[in-house]
């Protein structure tokens, strides 16, 4: 009984030897650096030249944010459904399924309760302080006007909350445009995005073909808001934790 098979193939003699990178490097698209990923990484996916902050997704937003990334999700079998039966380029249901697939989520959120440097918060209901953290491009054209009175009624959600004198921090993120700008993202007690954060209504693009004028520098960026009193601050990646853990032991006293 042989001790080892040989695996069939031919035997490479080139001597040449292949090593493979793929993946394990990231162009940075602010200042066009090439960063190893795993570095990018435990920078807080931060580019490390330029402070850039790229984009991520909510489960790293999560463990980023709260205590030992140890919370429990709210809500996981909530999904969006497809009430006109939109069709565009192909069927609205083909575009969730799609997407249900790529993310592993039912829904474009995750709502999770734990703890933030020991503070109780959750992002759903109303014992303990809100957050919410946007990245979206706005309401769902293809769900019509329910999707648009979903703005409608969580912005009558946080009018209940403000009442309940429960604070509600949001944190806007690249990018947090359309409806979503319009209704819960600027409602915070406090609103702090992360720097070069695009955030708006309508996109630059839109604006600019409408009034047929050039945009200044930086419109519509994090920095741009900040300084014309859209937002109360603008917090790296980094110090966001720390931050809104000082915000709400301010917001308890």
């Amino acid at each position: 009984m042989a001790w080892f098979k040989r695996e069939s193939g031919e035997l490479d003699t080139s001597g040449k030897k292949t090593v493979r990178t793929e993946g394990l490097w990231v162009k940075c698209e602010s200042c066009r650096q090439i960063i190893w990923k795993k570095d990018l990484e435990e920078n807080l996916n931060v580019c490390p030249k330029c402070e850039k902050h790229f984009r991520i997704d909510a489960r790293t937003r999560l463990a980023l944010l709260l205590d030992e990334n140890q919370y429990e999700s709210l809500d996981g079998n909530l999904a969006s459904t497809d009430p006109l039966k939109f069709v565009d380029l192909k069927p609205y249901s083909s575009r969730l399924r799609q997407a249900q697939h790529d993310t592993g989520l039912k829904d474009a959120v995750i709502n999770a309760q734990g703890s933030l440097l020991g503070r109780p918060v959750v992002a759903s209901v109303m014992e303990y302080a809100l957050i919410i953290v946007s990245a979206s491009g706005g309401a769902r054209m293809m769900e019509g006007v329910v999707s648009l009175m979903q703005l409608a009624k969580i912005s009558a959600a946080l009018a209940r909350l403000d009442r309940a004198h429960v604070p509600y921090i949001s944190v806007l993120t690249d990018p947090t445009t359309g409806g979503v700008t319009a209704s819960f993202a600027m409602l915070g007690d406090l609103n702090i995005a992360e720097p070069g954060a695009l955030i708006g209504f309508a996109g630059p693009r839109v604006i600019e073909q409408t009034i047929r004028q050039k945009l200044p520098a930086g419109f519509q960026r994090s920095e741009f808001l900040l300084e014309h009193g859209m937002l109360d601050a603008v917090v790296p990646r980094k110090e966001m934790k720390p931050y809104i853990a000082r915000a709400l032991d301010f917001m308890a006293t």
